[in-house]
């Protein structure tokens, strides 16, 4: 057994080491280690699992925190069958990760409410649950903290701040029309990251129509170019999910509403 000053020198030594995983639980494990045998080596292994699995466990937390992912749009919640054979083994894919080491970008293209956003961001959830480091953000946000900065004269240090994130998660480009000037930024950050850093990106606008969002042909090609260089593309042309749950809710409602009452909640009819 161990004595009161040695239990006390180990907890100092472990506080003053920053290991308090290995302060709550070394008792314990020493516990078990007495009773099953185990090696001094197997004993020191078990402490150092736990401290690394906790410590791992907070790094996912915070690093989640910090990509301003909406958590609800999880690959758990989200009905894979819907999606067609080519896009679930895109995604199957994509899961392993091996697309971030490339720099390769991911785009989504699909109507309102075909699951585009909750598809990218399910992804980039399991993305830094693998510790990479994701920012979502929408692409109004995006272009109006873009302009600020270039305004302040800090256009470079935000682009320097953007670079660190492994993947950037751009939602619904051109669902919100954007100035000239607006686009340029945007064009200018698109540029920066060009084979440095992966761009994952929902639109419902096909290629086609990205005229309309850049303003200018020349300037639309260029985006156009780097962004499909290194790319996986998802072709979401499925019906609005929003859409098809509201009617599966309306159904329901009527047809409780046309479900004959019980004789319990029958209305009494006296008679004359």
């Amino acid at each position: 057994m161990e004595t009161t000053d040695t239990t006390a020198s180990l907890d100092g030594y472990l506080r003053e080491l920053h290991l308090p995983t290995v302060r709550q639980c070394y008792a314990d494990v020493a516990c078990q280690a007495r009773q099953e045998s185990l090696s001094y080596e197997r004993f020191l292994l078990e402490l150092l699992e736990q401290e690394c699995g906790v410590r791992q466990g907070h790094r996912i937390e915070r690093r989640l925190r910090e990509s301003h992912l909406p958590l609800e749009k999880s690959l758990a919640n989200f009905d894979l069958t819907r999606l067609s054979t080519k896009v679930r083994q895109q995604m199957a894919l994509l899961l392993e990760g091996h697309f971030i080491e490339r720099r390769e970008n991911v785009l989504a293209f699909g109507n309102p409410g075909s699951g585009k956003t909750h598809l990218l961001c399910a992804l980039c959830q399991e993305l830094v649950r693998r510790e990479r480091r994701v920012l979502y953000t929408t692409c109004s946000l995006l272009v109006q903290e873009l302009l600020i900065a270039k305004r302040d004269l800090r256009l470079a240090q935000l682009l320097k701040r953007l670079g660190r994130y492994e993947a950037l998660l751009i939602d619904d480009l051109g669902y919100v029309q954007q100035s000239r000037e607006e686009m340029e930024v945007l064009f200018t950050l698109l540029a920066e990251r060009y084979e440095r850093g992966s761009v994952l990106l929902t639109s419902n606008l096909p290629f086609s129509q990205w005229e309309s969002i850049f303003k200018d042909p020349m300037t639309t090609a260029a985006a156009i170019d780097r962004l499909v260089h290194h790319s996986v593309i998802l072709e979401l042309n499925l019906p609005s999910y929003r859409v098809a749950h509201a009617g599966n809710a309306q159904r329901e409602e009527v047809g409780d509403a046309a479900k004959p009452q019980s004789p319990a909640t029958k209305p009494m009819i006296r008679e004359k």
